[in-house]
């Protein structure tokens, strides 16, 4: 077993899981409930929001399958590339948008399954 694959694996799933209680605590309630957006752009948010959980449900499952078959190290490959991605496009929207790094934390979260996961290869 990797237990590189299996620790990004697990981390992915706690991402999750933050993103599911703090993000539908802070992001996905506030969205529903503003009433100055317009329905089309306001529910293709919440539908994105979604995606984002089952995009993280993949990403996890993926690296734990890698994890215990190693023949599935695509699987790893595929995780590890969103997590870099994910992570990086988030510290260009901050840097792009002129935001607070502290206020857009995602990119931290990301890094470290990217980090993880790319240890993984070298195991």
């Amino acid at each position: 077993m990797n237990t590189f694959f299996m620790t990004a694996g697990i981390t992915t799933f706690v991402i999750c899981g933050i993103h599911c209680w703090f993000g539908g605590r802070h992001i996905a309630a506030p969205l529903l409930k503003a009433r100055d957006i317009h329905q089309v752009p306001k529910f293709t948010n919440y539908y994105c929001w979604h995606l984002v959980t089952l995009a993280l449900i993949a990403m996890a499952s993926a690296f734990v399958w890698a994890a215990i078959s190693p023949e599935a190290i695509e699987l790893a490959v595929f995780s590890a590339a969103l997590s870099v991605s994910f992570c990086l496009w988030n510290l260009a929207l901050i840097i792009w948008k002129k935001q607070s790094f502290r206020e857009l934390p995602q990119w931290s979260l990301f890094l470290v399954s990217s980090l993880i996961g790319c240890l993984g290869f070298a195991a």
